[in-house]
């Protein structure tokens, strides 16, 4: 009998502990998931407040082109939607620091050498004339969602990083230009707008634009294109182009963009080429194709001062915001306002 009871005990035990075993689960190990999930989350940075103060120069009257009113703006907060419209978010932190000092060195100068321009305006938001703005709402209407807060907080705190700082000649503000792409070297300003030029602007090279999708363009029209588009500014123009030298660059640049270009029975800038064509920069080289007239074309934009894609280049080889600004800009200092 005990035996039996003995075998009993073990069959109730075994029906009761079976299914603890085969259902019970073990802790998972995550932890590499959630590093890869904490890894992939773009977290926005916790903003450094704006403090200092900027006496004389608090405020920013911006002109709005597209309506022509006038916005009062705290100098800083004007700031954030200068460096948001003028500089990809995505770009190294080091080289939007550089463009938020370069972006109030520029605004400064506006504000002291172009008193009047805009009537009670300070500086415009046309990008053409002054800088190019846009206001936080419009900025995150064109960004991603999950981009929104990451690359604002980048960008103010980019601004706010700065504070107070400015470059300097000579103990003045500086005409603190800047352009999207330099096509390897940028350019001496009275090569692109005559006159004496200022010291601190030179030709300097810059490495590493190459990788950059503003590197390279291509415009190709036809010779009756060609030849109507030239006449439009020019009603003398003539060219024969069965001549080997219907076309011939004459002069470069320091920075190699066509200085003078021969086309025809006429003598252009390349600014002027620039501009007839919609080319993206002077510095270019154009061939006749059969019946065509191909510009292979290097950089984006004027080519003066701070190369945009240049100093996110720079910042990704390590460099601070300072050195990028003193590459750019020669015999300069950074000082606070």
């Amino acid at each position: 009998m005990k035996k039996y009871l003995t075998y009993l005990g073990i069959f109730f035990l075994l029906c009761f502990c079976t299914p603890i075993l085969f259902t019970s689960t073990f802790p998972q190990d995550t932890t590499n998931n959630q590093n890869q999930e904490t890894e992939s989350k773009k977290e926005a940075e916790e903003i450094v407040p704006s403090t200092y103060d900027y006496s004389e120069y608090q405020t920013v009257k911006l002109l709005h082109k597209d309506n022509n009113k006038i916005e009062e703006l705290p100098l800083d907060e004007y700031l954030y939607g200068v460096v948001s419209s003028e500089m990809p978010a995505s770009f190294e932190k080091e080289a939007l620091k550089a463009q938020a000092v370069v972006a109030r060195t520029y605004t400064l100068y506006k504000m002291i050498q172009n008193k009047g321009k805009h009537g009670e305006a300070d500086i415009c938001d046309d990008s053409t004339c002054c800088q190019a703005w846009i206001s936080k709402e419009d900025r995150f209407a064109r960004w991603d969602e999950e981009d929104q807060d990451v690359y604002w907080s980048k960008i103010v705190n980019s601004v706010n990083e700065t504070q107070g700082k400015m470059i300097t000649y000579e103990g003045k503000p500086i005409n603190a230009f800047f352009h999207s792409n330099s096509g390897g070297a940028t350019e001496a300003p009275i090569n692109v707008w005559g006159g004496s030029g200022y010291p601190y602007l030179q030709s300097v090279q810059t490495s590493g634009e190459e990788d950059y999708s503003q590197y390279e363009s291509e415009v190709s029209v036809s010779k009756k294109e060609f030849e109507e588009i030239i006449k439009k500014e020019h009603s003398n123009f003539e060219i024969d182009f069965s001549k080997e030298d219907a076309i011939k660059v004459t002069q470069y640049t320091e920075g190699n963009r066509v200085k003078t270009i021969q086309v025809g029975n006429l003598k252009l800038s390349g600014v002027e080429m620039r501009t007839l064509f919609g080319l993206r920069s002077a510095n270019f080289k154009i061939t006749i194709q059969n019946n065509e007239i191909h510009f292979e074309v290097l950089g984006y934009g004027h080519g003066v001062g701070m190369s945009q894609t240049g100093a996110d280049s720079l910042a990704k080889q390590g460099k601070t915001y300072e050195e990028i600004i003193h590459h750019f800009y020669t015999g300069v200092e950074i000082e606070d306002i």
